[in-house]
């Protein structure tokens, strides 16, 4: 299974050209034989925007953000995640929602563990922790840039089956450890791979650290970029999940009965 992702680079709100440039990177990440493209945490609006304007452009799942990024899917041939402020019952949550290469619905995740003041103040805090599909046969995983670092959120999908684990995220320096270090520490102590996905430049105070990477079950980064906009492509070898899961067997020695 090859997966792209695209580290892209901040600019301000305009989702029309957001759309755009999602449709240049689908065009290409398919060309280059990828079947996934995933795109950085709120991708389509800019993710630090401010509670008022975050209101102002949120959409539900099946507002005209959500149906053009499933026709740019279509046309590409390629599945998406994307990134989107979703409207849901009156409140705003911080989404990723995954496309096949038809342009269907696979899952939407809401961010559920929400990172300080930026997005307490702007979201609501989602209450399913474990969303999965089935993409092309392989068990696919989402969850949301600080989820990430919560051992206990990428172990449930380890236990549950997910073997490719998606995460859209705007990380800012100096924070650059989490990219570097959590992210391959969460990949090797679940054996599974995982597809973290970063902006690069600068919105408003924050700046970027791009570091976007894909990481193996043994904690290896299979491809990676640290500056600068571009796709990450990475061949993921999914009998490596099983050879991990045998060789350092974390999920049959674990004790939950301990942990509760």
């Amino acid at each position: 299974m090859r997966i792209a992702c695209w580290q892209a680079a901040a600019r301000r709100s305009d989702v029309p050209a957001a759309l755009d440039a999602l449709r240049a990177r689908a065009r290409e990440a398919a060309e280059a034989g990828a079947s996934l493209l995933v795109t950085p945490e709120m991708s389509l609006t800019g993710y630090h925007l401010g509670a008022r304007r975050l209101r102002q452009l949120a959409e539900s799942a099946d507002g005209p953000m959500c149906r053009a990024v499933s026709e740019i899917a279509a046309a590409s041939g390629i599945a998406i995640v994307h990134g989107w402020p979703e409207l849901s019952e009156g409140g705003v949550y911080n989404s990723a929602r995954l496309v096949d290469s038809s342009g269907e619905e696979l899952a939407t995740y809401r961010k559920a563990h929400l990172f300080g003041d930026i997005d307490r103040n702007a979201f609501r805090a989602g209450d399913t922790g474990l969303v999965r599909a089935e993409l092309d046969g392989v068990s696919v995983g989402i969850v949301i840039c600080y989820d990430v670092e919560f051992p206990e959120s990428v172990r449930a999908h380890a236990v549950a089956g997910t073997r490719l684990l998606l995460v859209p995220t705007a990380l800012m320096s100096p924070w650059d450890f989490v990219a570097e270090t959590l992210v391959p520490a969460r990949a090797f102590e679940s054996q599974l791979f995982l597809a973290y996905t970063n902006w690069v430049g600068s919105e408003r105070e924050l700046s970027y650290c791009g570091l976007s990477r894909v990481v193996g079950p043994d904690g290896q980064v299979v491809a990676g970029l640290r500056e600068g906009e571009g796709l990450v492509l990475a061949d993921l070898d999914l009998a490596l999940v099983d050879r991990a899961r045998a060789e350092t067997t974390y999920l049959t020695d674990r004790r939950p009965e301990l942990y509760s």
